[in-house]
């Protein structure tokens, strides 16, 4: 495969060592800075086809397509779309999980010149009218789970065609046809091919594939490829301050981010097998799981959803190399290997995404792996990874250093100041991988990307060497009686004790503090603790200010389908439970 062929590091000048501190401690085979091809992101497919033509693409529960039926398939998606009228430049929304119809809607898309739309297939019936309504999106490739609540919306909506897939559409015959029994006796069952073949403009994923074969390529043409600086996708931010908000992500930002994150793997000639447990809707598991293995020409193994006991399975079986998650993935795997046993020895890198990494967690899984477990960063709005700390070589505390060609600041969040190593403020970012703006909205684009840096909201610190750690997100700080508290501080004493197998710390409403700091834990299997044990576990370690004031323990803590805890959801029923004790 015709790889970006990295500068020699010894081009590296002096000066810009002393400006980019960070590049002496890149691992010894990680360039300094890349050559980025002058391709739309299609490119990426079509290079892995001509190349690794005959090696699996995607394992699927046993079911294998080879790169040269996925990129067959992706024609083929392609000509559908413009035979039912998609245009480029138009938005195409694809709400599917982990399945064999993402990749091929997703390059179909874009090879037939449209803008995908990734869309969480668990969203709420107001999220997805939102977001299809926000994005303009006038075509859909839906999981038929979800099909039901589409009609919901639909006329909210300017979606006009529905394409719909599911699960079982290219399982192993005995598994297909489990899975329907399965979804027969659910309380939402799926909608029947009737149901389906009655809809007004409802299209099924297979039918279309499968009629867009070489007789239509012999009497029409794709379009012209697009431009590297044209728009690929709207990857829409979580929406934790409001209504989620449109990243305009071009296809040389997508392709950039896809390169840089392989050069870190230090891999750079070799394909892997890749567990695709991070959901390719989000920017996450869509650059360094899908595009970074098309990239690479590796074999994706696909996980519609994540189980740990599954992730366990598939490990044995599959025996992937390379596991990008994020740290309850981690978390759930190691706890499964420790209550039920199994073997995960095959996983030899995992860079950790989305979330803070507690030390903990790393130690237990890469003892359990032999593998490397390394903490990245990264926001929607850069493609998304930024930093990672290296796989060869040292490792400190924090998200690492930051990727080739990327540059990255600690700067004063009210003057815009630089500020020195070891001083805390605002995370800035330049650099390839980094957005166009909002979608249709200039003020908040203006607000965001400032002085030709990309402002990320997190409070962070650099240190002489270029390494960089989050403090905390600006919008997590914690203010207890004028004392900033960061949350991930305390979490990491949190899950240093014995008896804690996850830890979130909010702030709640204090009438005396303004703001307490509260703790939400879950604790090992068997074990029992008491709210004034954790406390005074907290006593011993930490300030008197940052101690959580309140604890209290659940089952399970409310996360996204990715796995990242949701502050949010915690802090609202503070709130509420407050109100009503008004």
């Amino acid at each position: 495969m015709s790889n970006a062929q990295p500068t020699s590091q010894t081009q590296t000048s002096t000066s810009d060592l002393n400006a980019r501190p960070w590049l002496r401690h890149y691992g010894p085979a990680v360039p300094h800075t890349l050559t980025y091809p002058d391709k739309p992101l299609t490119w990426l497919l079509d290079e892995a086809v001509r190349a690794y033509g005959t090696r699996d693409a995607i394992i699927f529960y046993g079911r294998r397509f080879t790169y040269a039926q996925l990129g067959a398939m992706a024609d083929r998606f392609a000509a559908a779309l413009i035979d039912l009228g998609v245009k480029p430049g138009d938005r195409v929304s694809i709400c599917l999980p982990n399945i064999p119809q993402f990749p091929v809607a997703f390059f179909g898309a874009l090879k037939a010149g449209a803008v995908v739309v990734p869309t969480n297939p668990i969203y709420t019936e107001p999220e997805l009218q939102h977001q299809l309504a926000d994005s303009g999106a006038e075509t859909i490739v839906v999981l038929d789970l979800v099909y039901h609540r589409l009609l919901h919306v639909r006329d909210k909506t300017p979606v006009k065609r529905v394409i719909v897939a599911g699960v079982q559409d290219y399982l192993p015959p005995v598994l297909a046809a489990g899975y329907l029994l399965q979804q027969r006796r659910a309380k939402q069952p799926l909608p029947s091919r009737q149901e389906l073949r009655d809809a007004p403009m409802v299209h099924q994923f297979k039918d279309l594939i499968g009629k867009h074969d070489e007789r239509w390529f012999s009497l029409h043409k794709l379009p012209a490829a697009a431009g590297p600086n044209d728009l690929a996708v709207l990857q829409y931010t979580g929406g934790t301050t409001g209504l989620s908000k449109g990243a305009m992500l071009t296809h040389r930002n997508l392709l950039a981010n896809a390169i840089q994150s392989w050069a870190w793997t230090e891999e750079a000639k070799k394909p892997e097998v890749i567990l695709c447990a991070a959901p390719f809707f989000h920017s996450y598991g869509l650059t360094v799981a899908m595009n970074t293995g098309i990239w690479s020409g590796s074999a994706l193994v696909l996980m519609p959803r994540y189980k740990a006991r599954d992730a366990v399975k598939m490990i044995e079986k599959y025996h992937p190399t390379i596991f990008p998650g994020v740290p309850t993935m981690y978390l759930g795997v190691a706890s499964e290997i420790e209550r039920h046993g199994g073997s995960i020895r095959s996983v030899r890198i995992c860079i950790s995404g989305s979330a803070p990494l507690p030390k903990e967690v790393q130690a237990n899984f890469e003892r359990l792996s032999g593998g490397k477990v390394v903490e990245g960063y990264g926001l929607s709005e850069a493609s998304p990874v930024t930093h990672c700390n290296p796989l060869d070589g040292e490792q400190r505390p924090g998200i690492g250093l930051p990727f080739p060609d990327t540059d990255a600041s600690i700067q004063d969040p009210e003057t815009g100041d630089m500020l020195p190593p070891g001083q805390p403020g605002e995370v800035c970012i330049r650099g390839p991988q980094v957005m166009q703006g909002y979608w249709n909205r200039p003020e908040e684009t203006a607000q965001m990307l400032r002085g030709g840096w990309l402002h990320t909201g997190d409070i962070g610190i650099m240190d002489e060497d270029g390494f960089f750690s989050i403090v905390d997100r600006a919008k997590d700080m914690i203010i207890a009686s004028g004392y900033k508290i960061f949350p991930r501080e305390v979490e990491e004493v949190l899950y240093a004790h014995p008896k804690v197998a996850e830890a979130v710390l909010v702030g709640v409403p204090d009438d005396y503090r303004g703001e307490a700091p509260k703790a939400f834990l879950v604790l090992k299997p068997g074990q029992q603790a008491t709210a004034e044990e954790i406390i005074a576990y907290c006593k011993e370690r930490l300030a008197a200010y940052k101690v959580p004031k309140q604890v209290e323990f659940r089952s399970e803590l409310p996360k996204t389908m990715i796995g990242k805890v949701l502050r949010r959801a915690l802090r609202e029923e503070e709130a509420a439970k407050r109100a009503r004790s008004a």
